[in-house]
């Protein structure tokens, strides 16, 4: 009974797991040992799970890092370059994060999922408001672009006229030749 107290209270902050969220390949992924802490069950233990499980993780759901990949986030957050991991890291999608609450079936496992798949949605929606609002700079940029033509277009016409004016009085004002009649 005080199990069930215990996990019922737990609380991840969303700051927390979005600071877990990484983009990887294009796609928002964690990584299988921060998925295992927040589970709270040791890392060879969740990939144990899934290989068990290895039919319900397509490419698209989990992946396995390269090197270069593995170097480069541990330069993001600052892990340790000594001791650590043997293996490269698994990184799972949101989808691939969803398939694991089949794997991992405890209480635990469920609420963590249940709040790490509320906080994609909000990533989502927060990506959408994003998207739309450099769509309408866009839109405002391109329409601004179609004045600046406009503009180019009058300043030649202006260029044009200031040239023909020059013309007219440069004729007006040069000697005249020809039959000049006497002044008497």
């Amino acid at each position: 009974m005080e199990k069930v107290a215990q996990t019922s209270a737990l609380v991840i902050p969303d700051e927390v797991l979005m600071n877990k969220i990484y983009l990887i390949r294009g796609q928002k992924v964690m990584i299988d040992s921060d998925l295992s802490e927040l589970y709270g069950i040791e890392t060879r233990r969740l990939n144990e799970q899934v290989k068990r499980n290895i039919s319900r993780f397509p490419e698209d759901f989990m992946f396995q890092l390269s090197e270069y990949e593995f170097a480069n986030l541990k330069s993001q957050i600052a892990t340790s370059s000594w001791g650590g991991r043997r293996k490269l890291p698994y990184v799972f999608t949101e989808h691939g994060v969803l398939m694991l609450s089949s794997v991992l079936n405890t209480e635990r496992a469920i609420k963590v999922n249940i709040h790490v798949m509320r906080i994609y949605v909000r990533l989502r929606e927060m990506m959408m408001l994003h998207d739309g609002f450099l769509r309408r700079l866009e839109n405002i940029e391109r329409k601004l672009n179609g004045y600046d033509n406009q503009i180019m277009v009058i300043f030649e016409y202006l260029k044009q006229f200031e040239q023909t004016k020059q013309q007219e009085l440069e004729q007006r004002d040069r000697p005249k030749v020809g039959y000049k009649p006497s002044k008497e």
